[in-house]
């Protein structure tokens, strides 16, 4: 039985609609979505690997592994005998340097001491040499007139050359004395060079020391623990690591034609695999500057005619709001599910 013609009119106008309606919707693009979501997220912390800063064998291991630790617990310490060692022979070089120091710093008091002694025989010589110059003009004024000796003029004579000489070796000598003030006082500095250079490998010396015990640097549980009793470790060779549990977050991988209107800010559902029944509420962090295959070695890009265009994905970087009871349960790797509402935005 044919339709009649109204009807035939309105349905070929409804098939003509839903014809436009689909094209239109399959042709959108993807960012023109009130919501993105990728189940391509999973959940990170910038954890922190463990490593001694010196080598030696394990003397204790003080942790175990899945352990909470707070930052400052000592995880681990290293037979310290031969730092022990090392610091005494380092405190004894810096006693020897100090010892050093002070008795070139006796000696150049000492030596001020002998300056002015040396001023003061230079003062002595030169009241003799007056005097001597006096008795050789009185005589060679006797001797002049007849009143006195050839020979007391020659004995005065001699006697002021002798007080000249005396005088000019104690100038000398005080001359000396001063010089050995400046050569004194340079090798003080050398000595508290050295005394410094002692300091600075005491105090090396100590932090080696100090580095046989290994503490946690943050907060958080302990895993990959490979750190045994007896064990000989190298310096720089991992441990242990420490996972922040209370400083996780979600790590999303989004195809690049998600991202045209996702922002900072924006509000987050998440959902997590090994949690059914949760949702978590987040908040977009930031937006990775580059795509996760453009750090590989060798970087996928085909220079070749035989071109087949791939979609990216960038990462984003979501963050977790605090005080969700089902944040504690989460564990880093676990497989999440956010989905990004970006008409809203966290005030």
């Amino acid at each position: 039985m044919a339709l009649p013609k109204t009807a035939r009119i309105a349905s070929a106008a409804l098939l003509l609609a839903v014809a436009a309606g689909s094209a239109i919707y399959l042709n959108r693009p993807a960012s023109s979505a009130s919501t993105q979501s990728t189940d391509d997220a999973y959940v990170q912390a910038d954890f922190t690997t463990v490593a001694p800063q010196v080598s030696g064998n394990v003397d204790k291991v003080l942790v175990e592994d899945n352990q909470r630790v707070k930052a400052g617990d000592l995880l681990a310490t290293i037979d310290d005998r031969d730092f022990v060692v090392a610091v005494s022979a380092a405190r004894a070089q810096v006693d020897s340097a100090r010892a050093n120091v002070a008795g070139l710093q006796a000696r150049l008091v000492l030596q001020e001491t002998a300056i002015r002694q040396a001023q003061s025989a230079v003062k002595a010589d030169e009241a003799s040499l007056a005097l001597a110059h006096t008795n050789q003009v009185r005589y060679r004024n006797l001797a002049a007139d007849g009143s006195g000796t050839v020979q007391a003029l020659q004995q005065a004579d001699a006697q002021l050359s002798i007080q000249q000489a005396a005088r000019d070796k104690d100038i000398a000598g005080l001359q000396a004395a001063r010089q050995q003030v400046d050569i004194l006082k340079s090798d003080i500095e050398k000595a508290k060079a050295a005394l410094a250079q002692a300091q600075a490998g005491q105090a090396a010396a100590e932090l080696k020391l100090s580095y046989t015990r290994i503490a946690a640097p943050i907060d958080g549980m302990v895993g990959q623990k490979a750190v045994r009793v007896g064990a000989f470790v190298n310096a720089g060779k991992p441990l242990l690591a420490i996972v922040p549990l209370d400083a996780v977050y979600v790590a999303a991988n989004f195809r690049e034609t998600q991202l045209a209107r996702v922002q900072a800010g924006h509000r987050v559902d998440i959902e997590v695999d090994a949690l059914p029944g949760e949702r978590l509420k987040g908040t977009v962090e930031s937006l990775g500057p580059a795509s996760g295959v453009s750090y590989s070695a060798v970087a996928p890009h085909n220079a070749t005619g035989n071109f087949t265009k791939i979609v990216q994905r960038l990462p984003v970087r979501i963050r977790i709001e605090p005080g969700q009871p089902a944040a504690a349960r989460l564990r880093v790797g676990m497989s999440v599910t956010p989905t990004i509402h970006v008409e809203e935005q966290r005030g």
